[in-house]
């Protein structure tokens, strides 16, 4: 879903009171992880998400699951680490749709664009980028 254009629409879409307002220190801590994951991913470039880095999502939001409540080796929650995943796998999935492709294909194809973008930043992969791309093979 994205952001409606009515204005209508737009206003009755609570994203501050209706999620940011709900876990204002949750939604921190997941940002926090963000830019720890950029940290140790993507060295010395600004924050972005290399979305063909890791796809694993649902397999390591699992494995975090089980350890919830304790802290991983980098003294970051477990859970905040499945929360991450969570969004990250909803927002593939979401992508995949909008592209008409399946969860797979949006991945093969995220990592097709990033290797064609080398040695540019290696964030390319926006679902226009992939509709692009898929248009062009």
């Amino acid at each position: 879903m994205r952001l409606p254009t009515d204005p209508k629409a737009r206003k009755a879409l609570p994203i501050v009171t209706g999620v940011l307002d709900y876990f204002p220190d949750a939604i921190a801590e997941v940002a926090e992880l963000s830019r720890i994951g950029n940290d140790q991913h993507n060295p010395g470039q600004p924050l972005h998400w290399s979305k063909h880095k890791s796809t694993d999502h649902a397999d390591c939001l699992g494995r975090h699951l089980l350890d919830r409540g304790t802290r991983d080796a980098d003294k970051v929650r477990h859970s905040t680490k499945v929360a991450w995943r969570a969004l990250a796998l909803l927002q593939i999935e979401i992508e995949a749709e909008r592209a008409g492709s399946t969860v797979e294909d949006y991945l093969k194809n995220l990592a097709a664009v990033a290797a064609a973008a080398k040695p540019a930043r290696e964030d390319r992969g926006s679902p226009a980028d992939i509709v692009a791309y898929q248009a062009a093979k």
